[in-house]
């Protein structure tokens, strides 16, 4: 069971390091035009935005970017240190810079798209972004917010190593309580505006 933990992790380092990055490279005040929504400031056909404010293109690239330099770095490391076996990505491919290039590029869209519906459910509740709600709907909200993107780079990796739906569910929990304890981190050094 430890050495299956130790793999989840192992495997999404990409993500979660280049999620870390992103959250940095938004606040960076350069190129601010692609700080645009990614709504471009629509609305759906109940009136309220499709997606708000806080899902913006700079933020939507910076995944892409960050998520394939991150998927190349681990993949050298891996390599160098004779690390393979522990990554679910390298258990049936090579780890080769092509290969990770395009598992760079599929972990960034994952986690990045993943994030959509969460923001569309939540414009469609009148919950504002970056904001939550009360009772029931926030604890709901809390474990979506951390899960979402999590749903999508899972999903990644079983594209590429077979799995049952138990243990895809399994990964995402573990995602999702790895991503609430970096929230809490991130909070405390500043570099998100709220804990949840």
């Amino acid at each position: 069971m430890l050495n299956t933990i130790l793999m989840m992790y192992m495997t999404l380092l990409t993500p979660i390091f280049a999620g870390i990055l992103n959250m940095i490279w938004c606040k960076l005040n350069i190129l601010k035009k692609l700080k645009v929504p990614m709504d471009f400031g629509k609305k759906f056909i109940d009136g309220k935005r499709i997606f708000g404010g806080n899902k913006t293109w700079k933020g939507f690239l910076g995944y892409l970017l960050l998520n394939t330099i991150c998927s190349v770095l681990f993949g050298l490391i891996f390599n160098l240190f004779n690390l393979n076996n522990l990554n679910y990505f390298y258990i049936n491919h090579s780890n080769t810079f092509f290969y990770n290039v395009y598992i760079g590029v599929l972990l960034g869209l994952g986690y990045s798209l993943f994030e959509l519906p969460n923001s569309f459910l939540k414009r469609r509740l009148d919950i504002e972004p970056g904001k939550n709600t009360n009772g029931f709907k926030r604890i709901f909200f809390i474990f979506l917010d951390q899960a979402d993107s999590v749903f999508g780079c899972c999903l990644v990796v079983s594209f590429f190593y077979n799995m049952t739906i138990g243990f895809y569910l399994m990964y995402v929990l573990l995602g999702a309580l790895t991503h609430i304890i970096l929230n809490m981190l991130l909070y405390f050094m500043r570099l998100r505006k709220n804990m949840f």
